[in-house]
């Protein structure tokens, strides 16, 4: 039975911290699908999804383990939809923790199959958020530094 796992967010924008968690997830999981979420308390996106959707698949254009999928539903049902049982989330910090653990709660009661796995955030990416990246580039600072392709 192979391991799969769904990392869902906005990724708005796709940030070298979330292909940190999924590069380390592929340690774990036999297969990895990047689920670009629909988030109800973000209406409008900064980065255009299919744009970002070409870019994350440009990262991961040679690893057929990674698969990048939009979805508009509760990912506890995608999982299923999917046959993922396991559900990947980064944590930077204990405010993180704390709202990512009553999402976890959620999920488990939605899809019992579904156990989320939690990876920390690599030290030198803690400070990197997809907020503050898009304020940076919103002001008109270069943010590539920030990003695993070109902007």
């Amino acid at each position: 039975m192979n391991k799969i796992a769904i990392f869902p967010g906005s990724f708005d924008p796709f940030t070298k911290g979330h292909h940190d968690i999924v590069k380390r997830s592929l340690e774990l999981f036999d297969k990895v699908y990047i689920g670009i979420g629909y988030n109800s308390s973000k209406k409008n996106r900064y980065f255009e999804i299919n744009e970002m959707v070409a870019k994350i698949k440009g990262v991961y254009e040679s690893d057929d383990r990674v698969e990048v999928i939009v979805y508009n539903e509760l990912t506890a049902f995608l999982a299923k939809k999917i046959g993922a049982n396991f559900l990947i989330r980064g944590l930077r910090n204990t405010t993180d923790f704390e709202y990512e653990n009553t999402i976890s709660q959620m999920n488990r009661n939605l899809n019992e199959s579904l156990e989320t796995v939690f990876l920390i955030t690599s030290p030198e990416f803690a400070a990197i958020s997809s907020t503050i990246i898009r304020d940076v580039h919103r002001y008109g600072a270069d943010i590539q530094a920030y990003l695993p392709y070109e902007v």
